[in-house]
């Protein structure tokens, strides 16, 4: 029988990633399912490589991750980000924790979600990722929209994630879709804390708020550098998630993210969309209703995560 292979003996880092991880310079990890899942050509392309070119501002070295062949990718080139950009619809498979076995034994490409991206970056070495929103508890997922019981029990293994792999976070809060309330009371179980920067509020992703008090918050990205860098000083063996809010001049109004999002879920529910279909549905959904402008926000937002995480990784490379 063949030996098994570990996470660490499957991955493939680019040089430039290395170099970098070798001398202690800031390295940021970006997910590739923005690429292949998230967002149509040439937007996903042009949304990768202004991803890329963000954390380089701030100083340090994207690694944008991915599967191939058996083998996980840290760090890709432009031509590797084409060929995600451009693939024809499901041929590359998408990877988490529960299919990244699969992935792997497959062969051909895969893309990383939050959870597979950070099995693999902190694998490397890396502290740090950039993403746009996680993951989590789905509405009615805990219980039936009337409290019957029926619940779906749909919860993104992101969740899990953060809460086994030591690394900071860097995104626009939950995914405005979800119940966000019940994905920080998840996210308070499993021992990951979760920072606001710039407000009190947790950030709506579409929109500058969900409406949620944050459990922590601090003015800037210095200030959560020091709290990150104290948590992982700790040990616990938990993520930190760093949250700010998309960019003010894209940001939906807080009513009209909030209306759209409720809606949109009503029609899933009406037509009995759900499992992994429900959040790319739904993420089409809001972007015709708001006529595009939900799309705007995301890619806006996710280059100003890359951006902040950058700047995070800058700080805490420092000491």
């Amino acid at each position: 029988m063949p030996r098994p292979v570990s996470v660490a003996e499957r991955l493939s880092v680019a040089s430039e990633v290395a170099d970098a991880l070798a001398a202690g310079r800031p390295v940021v990890a970006l997910e590739s399912t923005l690429i292949s899942h998230g967002l149509p050509y040439p937007q996903n392309l042009e949304v990768a490589a202004a991803s890329e070119a963000a954390v380089r501002a701030s100083g340090a070295v994207p690694a944008t991750v991915a599967i191939r062949d058996g083998r996980l990718l840290v760090g890709l080139d432009m031509a590797a980000l084409e060929t995600l950009a451009t693939a024809p619809a499901g041929s590359v498979r998408k990877a988490a924790r529960p299919s990244l076995a699969i992935a792997l034994a497959t062969g051909g490409w895969a893309a990383t979600t939050v959870s597979a991206t950070m099995i693999a970056a902190h694998a490397a070495g890396i502290r740090v990722f950039a993403t746009g929103g996680i993951g989590g508890v789905h509405r009615g997922a805990l219980g039936g929209r009337a409290g019957d019981g029926s619940g779906t029990f749909d919860i993104s293994s992101d969740l899990e994630e953060l809460g086994r792999t030591p690394m900071a976070v860097v995104c626009a809060g939950p995914k405005a879709i979800l119940d966000v309330a019940a994905t920080l009371e998840y996210l308070e179980t499993r021992g990951v804390p979760v920072i606001a920067v710039g407000q009190d509020d947790v950030p709506g992703f579409f929109a500058r708020s969900s409406g949620i008090a944050a459990p922590v918050s601090t003015p800037d990205i210095p200030g959560a550098a020091e709290l990150v860098r104290t948590h992982l000083g700790l040990g616990l063996g938990s993520a930190v998630l760093v949250c700010l809010p998309v960019p003010a001049g894209v940001a939906l109004p807080d009513d009209v993210a909030r209306g759209v999002v409720e809606r949109a879920v009503a029609e899933a529910e009406a037509a009995g969309i759900g499992g992994p279909a429900l959040t790319p549905w739904l993420l089409a959904r809001i972007a015709e209703l708001t006529s595009g402008a939900s799309l705007r926000a995301n890619t806006a937002l996710i280059e100003n995560d890359a951006r902040a995480a950058g700047g995070l990784a800058v700080r805490l490379s420092s000491t």
